[in-house]
């Protein structure tokens, strides 16, 4: 009985995510993001009919020593022509009384997700890649454990 239960709550999840094309993290060392370290990701795209959503996730601690996040985002097709550039700023403190914004999970870590790219529709299929670089003019970013990227269909 208890197996039933499990594969019902497994089946259930998976079909919450049903619109889900590809997400991935990168988790950072030491619970720093270094300036020379790039999170990347490879992604295929088959379906070019379809319009797309995209999102950066973020996870941070409550070590980040500011409110705001500066991060370049950039989208490349697989001939590597570069299909969208965009600097990401978002808050992940409240910025008047510092609380912590986001989902809290464990302790001090807190995870956001903000939007890239609303209704985006690839002009051509294959694998595509993103790169987003911290941009906060520091070489080592103390408090964010990871970022991630999300990409999924746009539901009709």
């Amino acid at each position: 009985m208890r197996h039933c239960f499990f594969l019902l709550i497994i089946f259930g999840l998976a079909s919450c995510n049903s619109n889900r094309v590809f997400e991935d993290n990168v988790d950072f060392k030491d619970r720093s993001w270094k300036v020379n370290v790039p999170a990347q990701f490879e992604f295929e795209i088959s379906d070019t009919t379809k319009k797309y959503n995209l999102y950066i996730d973020i996870r941070n601690s409550l070590d980040y020593p500011y409110s705001r996040l500066f991060v370049n985002s950039l989208l490349y097709d697989s001939t590597g022509g570069e299909l969208s550039k965009k600097l990401v700023t978002e808050f992940l403190f409240d910025q008047k009384t510092g609380e912590p914004q986001g989902s809290s999970g464990i302790g001090d870590i807190y995870d956001h997700r903000f939007q890239l790219l609303n209704n985006y529709r690839f002009r051509k299929g294959g694998k595509h890649k993103m790169k987003f670089e911290q941009f906060m003019r520091q070489d080592t970013l103390q408090g964010i454990l990871a970022v991630g990227l999300r990409v999924e269909t746009v539901a009709n």
